[in-house]
C-alpha cells in the first residue's frame, strides 16, 4: 500500500474523512483546497471581523461515522451540545423526548406535549407504525406530503412537527421532497435508541468541530494540506494523474478522490474523456439555498432554548450561539430551502428575523450589528427517486466523495463523512488488489 499516492480534492468534511481513513492505512495522501478555510460548505467566515458559520447545521445520535470521526480525532465531547430530542415551535409547540428506550422516548414527548390533541398525537404514532408496517421502504417513492396524507397526519401534526423536520432534514420543501430519504430519517432519529434521537449541535465553529483537528492528524500521520490551492482540472498520465493548478507540476497520483461541491466537479473532470456522461448528469441536478441571518444583541439577550422554530413565519429556526459557545446575544436565524423570502432584500431578511426573536423578547432594541449568508446551492434537491452518483467513475482510480452521492441520508455531513469513507476503502481495496 505504501506504493500508492493517492489525491484529495477537497477540504471539507467528505474530503477530510477520506484523507484521514487513508492516513490511518499508511496511503501517503495529499488534500487540495483551493479556499484559505477548511470545511466545505460547512466552514467558518469572517464578516466585519467576526468569526461566524456559514450556515447553521446540527446532528443527531444516529451520526454514528461522523462521531466515530470525531472520537478517533479526540475531538473533546464539550464541543458538541447533546440535548433530548425536541421541538420548541414558538407559541404553539413543546415537545421533548424523555429518557426512555424506544419508542416510549417519542411517546412520553407526545404525551407531554399539552397543545396536541388526542387526534394528534394518534396521528403522529400512525405514521410510524406506517412506516414500520412497510420496512421503511416505499415500493415507489413519492413526496413527503403524500407520506403525510397516506398515513393520516392531522393539520397539527403536518403543520408542527413532519414538515418542519422535512425542511431542516433534506432541505427541500414537503411537496418536492423525497419521502424515502424522510422515512430514513426518521428511522434512525425517532425509532432507534433514545441516544440516536440526541441532538448534537456544535459549540465550534465548524472548521473547528472536525476540519482543522482533520489536518492535526494529518500533518502527525504523513498527510499534506495544500490551502488556497485550487485545482483547474485532471488529466491522465499513462496509469497516474495530473493535476492542472498543482503548484508541484511533476507530481502524480495513482488515485484521485474528488471530494468538491457537485457544481465544481465538471470542470475538473473535463480533460478526462470518458467522463462526459459523469459530468452531464451530476450538472443536471439542481440545489436548494440555506439563508442564515446573524443579528447581534446586548449580552443580556437570550432565547429559553437553545433552538427554537416557528410555524408562521418566513424565518423557520432561531439558534441562540450565545448559549452555544459563541458571543453572548447573538441570534441566527435559518431559512431553508426556497421560498418567498428569495425575494427579498438583505435589509427586509435582516428585519424579519429581527420581528422574530422580538416575538420571544419582547420591547427588543434594534440589533447592533447583524450579516444575511446565503448559500444559494447549499444542498441538492432531494426530491423523489433523485438521481445520485456513486463513488466509483468508468476511470477505475478516480472516485467522488460528496454529500449529495447516493446514499440513505440526505445532504447532511454525515452523508458527507460517509461518502469519504466509502472513496478511501474502495482506494484501500483497490491498492490490496494490486499488491
Amino acid at each position: 500500500m505504501n506504493m500508492a499516492r493517492v489525491a484529495v480534492i477537497g477540504g471539507g468534511y467528505a474530503g477530510l474523512s477520506a484523507a484521514v481513513e487513508l492516513a490511518r492505512a499508511g496511503v501517503p495522501v495529499t488534500v487540495f483546497e483551493a479556499s484559505r478555510t477548511l470545511g466545505g460548505r460547512a466552514r467558518v467566515v469572517e464578516k466585519d471581523g467576526r468569526r461566524i458559520d456559514n450556515g447553521q447545521h446540527i446532528l443527531i445520535g444516529a451520526y454514528t461515522e461522523t462521531l466515530r470521526m470525531l472520537r478517533q480525532l479526540r475531538v473533546p465531547t464539550r464541543n458538541l451540545l447533546s440535548m433530548p430530542f425536541n421541538l420548541h415551535v414558538v407559541g404553539r409547540l413543546s415537545l421533548r423526548a424523555g429518557n426512555w428506550p424506544a419508542p416510549l422516548h417519542l411517546a412520553t414527548a407526545l404525551l407531554g406535549a399539552k397543545e396536541l390533541s388526542w387526534a394528534d398525537r394518534l396521528s403522529a404514532l400512525r405514521l410510524m407504525r406506517y412506516i414500520k408496517r412497510i420496512k421503511y421502504t416505499l415500493n415507489t417513492d413519492h413526496s413527503v406530503s403524500q407520506l403525510l396524507s397516506d398515513s393520516g397526519q392531522t393539520d397539527a401534526m403536518r403543520e408542527l412537527m413532519w414538515e418542519p423536520l422535512c425542511i431542516a432534514a433534506l432541505n427541500t420543501p414537503p411537496h418536492e421532497a423525497s419521502a424515502q430519504v424522510f422515512i430514513n430519517v426518521l428511522r434512525d432519529a425517532l425509532t432507534g435508541s433514545a441516544s440516536a434521537s440526541e441532538m448534537l449541535i456544535p459549540r465550534v465553529d465548524l472548521s473547528e468541530l472536525l476540519p482543522v483537528p482533520a489536518a492535526q492528524f494529518l500533518a502527525l500521520n504523513g498527510g499534506v494540506v495544500n490551502i488556497a490551492t485550487p485545482i483547474k482540472g485532471i488529466e491522465q498520465d499513462g496509469e497516474e494523474f495530473r493535476l492542472i493548478g498543482n503548484p508541484f507540476e511533476g507530481e502524480r497520483f495513482s488515485q484521485v478522490i474528488v471530494a468538491v461541491a457537485p457544481y465544481h466537479v465538471s470542470d475538473l473532470l473535463a480533460p478526462l474523456p470518458d467522463l462526459a456522461l459523469l459530468r452531464s448528469q451530476i450538472d443536471a441536478m439542481t440545489h436548494q439555498p440555506i439563508t442564515t441571518i446573524y443579528l447581534q444583541y446586548a449580552e443580556t439577550v437570550s432565547l429559553p432554548e437553545p433552538m427554537m422554530a416557528f410555524a408562521d413565519s418566513s424565518i423557520q429556526w432561531l439558534f441562540d450561539r450565545g448559549q452555544l459557545g459563541a458571543d453572548k446575544g447573538l441570534i441566527a436565524a435559518v431559512i431553508s430551502a426556497r421560498g418567498e423570502h428569495s425575494n427579498l432584500s438583505r435589509e427586509e431578511l435582516a428585519l424579519r428575523a429581527h420581528e422574530a426573536v422580538e416575538r420571544i423578547v419582547p420591547r427588543l432594541a434594534a440589533p447592533q450589528w447583524s450579516t444575511v449568508i446565503t448559500e444559494k446551492r447549499a444542498t441538492f434537491a432531494c426530491g423523489p427517486a433523485v438521481w445520485r452518483p456513486i463513488a466509483t467513475t468508468p476511470l477505475k482510480n478516480l472516485l467522488l466523495a460528496g454529500d449529495y452521492l447516493q446514499s440513505r441520508y440526505p445532504a447532511t455531513i454525515e452523508a458527507a463523512v460517509r461518502s469519504g469513507l466509502i472513496a478511501a476503502r474502495q482506494v484501500l481495496r483497490m491498492t490490496r488488489q494490486s499488491d
